[in-house]
């Protein structure tokens, strides 16, 4: 096999195998890019009481849509539909003149004016000033306001989070998730249509990527890997639903489903340089900008769910990327995201490598960066050339 060791790949399975062996997932699906050839391990089911697991098995990306999301926005950029260090004040008029909490753990009500106003570029770096605040409850006042916006449609999310102060001063630190919604609203407004009809345009319908979207067509439910938490699904995947109907409101940070077949059709064309068919569908430019790290020192410094979380990597639009190689698995350069579900992916330039694993399930807790390294340094133990 062109690009990898046949003896080596079977670490990667048997691992796999252990997983689905111990109960931690019904099943599981690796898919191994390189040098033209293309390698894929199916094990398990997609339900602990379901049909074999397949390459056309369709999951639920999570977060793993964030790069999804940022593609669609090169296009509009491309297009001069968008420009990227334009204010999103006149598409988004609910987040001009934003306030600023002095103290980001201080009450509500004590805020300073916004030094500037929020960019289409902070939206893709996610220093936008806002984001998740991890917190017990009770303890943050931004924490519990964020979490009660009523979010049933995107306008009126959008206009809850526009009425509640930054909790940094724009583009002074990166902070997660909800940027990545915030931009699937943009994309909306500024191409007149539903974000999921915007993307299918502009993306999902140049790259063929038929099963991918924020709904699974009726005649393919029987394709959906349930996703669990433990051995209890997380959310109802039958024929009635959410999953079989358009949501009312598209969240760009982690609502997307997709199956390996099509997500690798994805990961393809950027570590093509935006090249799919022979067709382009994004610049080499703009694959270079997703790509590569945007957040200064500073903000790298001050940022992430850590202490020290950005030590080996950087964040580009909608994706981390590797700063620093620290085990056997991807180079620095690297760049990829994971989901909630249980979906993980790397695209590494230098070793002309895509790779990544679906699974669904949530909550992985202590186990799940200790598998992922394992899985990760597989991979890479498999590379002959």
């Amino acid at each position: 096999m062109t690009g990898f060791s046949a003896k080596r790949l079977s670490r990667t399975r048997g691992l796999m195998e252990k997983h689905v062996a111990d109960g931690l997932v019904p099943g599981m699906v690796a898919v191994l890019a390189r040098h033209g050839q293309v390698h894929v391990e199916t094990v398990g089911a997609l339900a602990f009481d379901g049909a074999g697991i397949a390459a056309d098995t369709i999951f639920r990306l999570g977060s793993t849509s964030k790069p999804i999301v940022a593609a669609c926005v090169m296009t509009l950029v491309e297009d001069f539909t968008l420009r990227l260090d334009d204010p999103v004040d006149e598409l988004l008029p609910e987040l001009a003149g934003m306030r600023v909490l002095r103290d980001p753990d201080g009450p509500l009500g004590d805020t300073v004016p916004a030094v500037r106003a929020i960019t289409v570029r902070d939206l893709l770096t996610y220093t936008m000033g806002t984001g998740m605040v991890p917190a017990e409850p009770g303890t943050i006042p931004i924490a519990d306001a964020l979490d009660t916006i009523d979010g049933s449609s995107a306008d009126g999310w959008l206009r809850g989070l526009g009425e509640l102060p930054l909790v940094h001063q724009p583009g002074e630190r990166w902070m997660y998730d909800t940027a990545a919604t915030v931009t699937g609203v943009l994309v909306a407004r500024a191409t007149g249509m539903s974000f999921g009809e915007a993307l299918r345009e502009r993306l999902l319908g140049p790259l063929g990527m038929t099963d991918t979207g924020f709904s699974v067509d009726p005649n393919k439910i029987n394709r959906l890997a349930v996703a669990y938490a433990h051995r209890t699904p997380t959310v109802d995947d039958g024929p009635t639903g959410p999953v079989d109907r358009p949501p009312v409101f598209e969240r760009g940070g982690g609502g997307i489903v997709s199956t390996p077949n099509d997500f690798l059709t994805f990961t393809s064309m950027l570590l093509n340089g935006g090249v799919h068919r022979g067709e382009r569908v994004l610049s080499r430019p703009s694959v270079t900008l997703m790509t590569t790290d945007q957040l200064t020192p500073r903000q790298r410094e001050i940022s992430g769910f850590w202490p020290g979380y950005f030590a080996d990597i950087g964040w580009g639009f909608g994706l981390s990327v590797r700063t620093r190689r620290t085990q056997l698995g991807p180079s620095v350069g690297s760049y990829g995201w994971p989901g909630y579900y249980g979906t993980g992916w790397w695209n590494d330039p230098s070793e002309d490598l895509t790779a990544f694993v679906f699974m669904q399930r949530a909550h992985l807790g202590d186990q799940g960066l200790p598998m992922w390294a394992d899985l990760w340094n597989s991979v890479y133990q498999a590379l002959d050339d």
